[in-house]
This record gives C-alpha cells, sequence and structure tokens, in this order.
C-alpha cells in the first residue's frame, strides 16, 4: 500500500469517525428529549448489538481465511463472489459512468429509482427501477487492498449484517461527505440506527483493509531483513 492510499484510507477513517460522534451526539439529544425513545432506542441499540456481534465475528474470520486462500488477488476475490450469484460489470470508463449517480467503482448496493434504471442499463441489466447489489469497475489492474475493503462489505452483505438496506446506505453517502449535520433532527429512529451500521460495516471493512496492509508490510521488510542480513532479527 503507497503512501496515497495510505492517506486515502486515513481520511476515510477519521470521516468514519466524525460521522460516528456526531451521530452518537444526536442519539444522545434525542433520548434526553424524548423518554419513549430512550427506552426504544435502548432496547432497539441492545437487540441488534447481541444478534450482530456473533455475526460479526463468524464474517471477520470467513474473511480472513477466503483471502488467505486467495492469496490476496483480486481477481480470485471477484471469481469468488462471481461464484455465490453476484454480478460483476467490467467497462470501459466505469469511474466516469458510476460518478454521473454518485457512486464510485467497487460494490454498488441496491439502488432504486433512476439511478438504478441508469445502472441497470449501463450494465446490461435489464430496464427495472430496482437494481441489485452488483460489482462495477474498469477493466485492468486492481489495487489488492481496495478490493480487499470492497469484498469485506460485500461479505458482510451475504451474511445479512444490518447497515446494507437502500434507505441506510443513502444516508450514509449523504452525511459520510457532508460538512455538518443538517436534517440530523429529521431522522427517525430506525433510520438512525440504520446509519450507525452503515458507518460500523465501512469502518470494519477499513480497519481489515488496513490491518492487513501493515502485517503485508511488515512480512515484507522481516522477509527483506532475512534477504540481506541473513537474519529475522530487526
Amino acid at each position: 500500500m503507497n503512501i496515497v492510499q495510505k492517506l486515502i484510507y486515513a481520511i476515510l477513517t477519521a470521516k468514519e469517525k466524525s460521522l460516528t460522534n456526531r451521530l452518537d451526539k444526536h442519539f444522545k439529544r434525542t433520548a434526553i428529549n424524548s423518554t419513549s425513545k430512550t427506552i426504544i432506542s435502548g432496547n432497539a441499540t441492545i437487540t441488534l448489538n447481541a444478534q450482530t456481534e456473533k455475526n460479526k465475528e463468524l464474517v471477520r474470520k470467513n474473511v480472513e481465511e477466503i483471502v488467505k486462500a486467495a492469496n490476496l488477488d483480486p481477481e480470485k476475490l471477484l471469481a469468488f463472489i462471481s461464484s455465490k450469484g453476484t454480478k460483476i460489470c467490467k467497462i470501459e470508463n466505469a469511474d466516469k459512468i458510476l460518478a454521473l449517480i454518485k457512486e464510485e467503482e467497487g460494490l454498488i448496493c441496491e439502488l432504486k429509482g433512476i439511478n438504478a434504471l441508469y445502472l441497470n442499463i449501463m450494465t446490461n441489466s435489464g430496464f427495472s427501477l430496482n437494481s441489485k447489489p452488483m460489482f462495477v469497475m474498469r477493466d485492468g489492474l486492481i489495487e489488492p487492498f481496495y478490493m480487499v475493503h470492497q469484498f469485506y462489505k460485500w461479505y458482510a452483505l451475504q451474511n445479512k449484517l444490518p447497515g446494507f438496506d437502500y434507505h441506510s446506505q443513502q444516508l450514509f453517502k449523504k452525511y459520510m461527505y457532508a460538512n455538518n449535520t443538517e436534517g440530523f433532527e429529521n431522522l427517525k429512529l430506525d433510520e438512525m440506527l440504520g446509519l450507525q451500521e452503515a458507518i460500523a460495516r465501512d469502518k470494519e471493512a477499513t480497519a481489515y483493509a488496513l490491518e492487513l496492509a501493515k502485517a503485508k508490510e511488515g512480512s515484507r521488510k522481516v522477509l527483506d531483513k532475512i534477504k540481506n542480513d541473513g537474519s529475522a532479527n530487526i
């Protein structure tokens, strides 16, 4: 992972942390303003966490094993994704095509309306106003750690971890790159919980990609040391 990629992930991590903090503050304000919401929020959060934590651990464990078996090869990971029924679309100028609907290369979660119709047409997926999750990217070399990040999110989606529904993802994209939380006060409790889970899923994928990158770099340093000095002592 080069310095530019590290910087991108660092910025992403900072944005996720900032959005989480802002959402947490709003949760507290919401709880103070309504006793009933405090009770509902507490129950919903506890239920959701208890149901999710076990699956999160399983997702992490399985992703680690799959990535290891694939030897961090993006094409092998894409082949695995395709084998599970998710469409892989490699098209020229995919970045520019996706930019028109404010999406980025990689995993595109469910879309609805005109954006879904546009995506379906551009990927030869029919003429529906609803699109299924798919991978869309340019044909060519894929940065391995970016692929791992996208693969992690896809695997979490496949295993039905919360935060990938249409509305939660739309809120995530809206507030992830916003400089303020204007509109938070109008969010319903289930929307806030969904946004919270969407943030969590992206943070988990980012954390894993960074950990893997650091581990690989550490391994390379050890190998270089052995080659140069004949010893692994650092």
